[in-house]
């Protein structure tokens, strides 16, 4: 899981044949990292377009320049948060999956990042599926489950209401990748609620077993930041983590999501 790709600049356009090469490992590897790159919003946004269209951040405060970009920090400045998603460890999660159309990709890339600690984990919902023991597969076959966006009181907090006015929607436990074909769990333990139609316990009891499952270290990439970092990713088919990090120390990253397709 992962692939470096080196000698390509993203301050320039791409050309097709490039662009393919690069689409073709993200599809195969899941993750592409680009080291070394000093890039603005506008080259950032350009790279995304080549994927598919940029879904619009609909948290207005942190938009920058470009509504499909996003800071990703814990700097304050005259007292206000710059970004955000500030400070300490995030659950596995993939990204918007609250969504009717969840982010087909997110992309972030580093100006500034801690001297420890706010790594990115990355797990692989391809062989998160495929390990799986037929009997759990056959459970989950053609179930749904709800997701939300509630990260203090929805998943964390499982068999409780979901508090008036959180987003959700319900998606496919399993789903397929309309590229690869492959088939991918899609249940994350920071924001998927239940299964439906099925009973609270034995919901609450499957979903603590596929979360355990799916964030097995042998599934794991975990990332090192370093400045000039762009690394972009396929929430169909995997989920990421943050690690803890000292407050005391700066981070920023900058984000665009691809808008994706509604799982199936």
């Amino acid at each position: 899981m992962g692939a470096e790709i080196m000698g390509v600049d993203l301050r320039h356009p791409l050309e097709d044949d490039t662009f393919e090469q690069i689409l073709a490992a993200w599809h195969q590897h899941l993750v592409i990292l680009l080291r070394g790159q000093e890039i603005t919003e506008d080259d950032q946004v350009r790279f995304a377009e080549r994927f598919g269209p940029p879904a619009v951040i609909h948290t207005q405060e942190y938009i920058r320049t470009h509504p499909a970009v996003m800071l990703i920090s814990n700097i304050r400045e005259d007292g206000k948060p710059i970004g955000a998603l500030p400070d300490g460890e995030m659950q596995f999660h993939t990204d918007q999956c609250h969504q009717e159309r969840p982010a087909m990709a997110s992309m972030l890339y580093a100006i500034e990042v801690p001297s420890v600690g706010g790594n990115t984990l990355f797990a692989n919902g391809y062989k998160a599926y495929d390990s799986l023991p037929p009997e759990i597969k056959e459970r989950i076959e053609g179930r749904k489950a709800l997701n939300a966006y509630d990260y203090h009181s929805a998943a964390m907090k499982r068999g409780t209401r979901i508090a008036q006015g959180v987003p959700f929607y319900v998606h496919p436990v399993v789903r397929t990748h309309p590229e690869t074909g492959r088939r991918a769990l899609y249940v994350n333990r920071l924001m998927t609620v239940s299964i439906e139609d099925m009973p609270e316990a034995e919901s609450d009891e499957l979903l603590q077993l596929l979360f355990d499952h799916q964030e097995r270290c042998e599934f794991i990439y975990e990332h090192v930041w370093r400045r000039g970092d762009l690394l972009m990713w396929d929430n169909r088919c995997s989920l990421h983590a943050r690690t803890d990090f000292s407050p005391g120390e700066r981070r920023l990253l900058r984000r665009v999501t691809i808008l994706g397709e509604k799982p199936v």
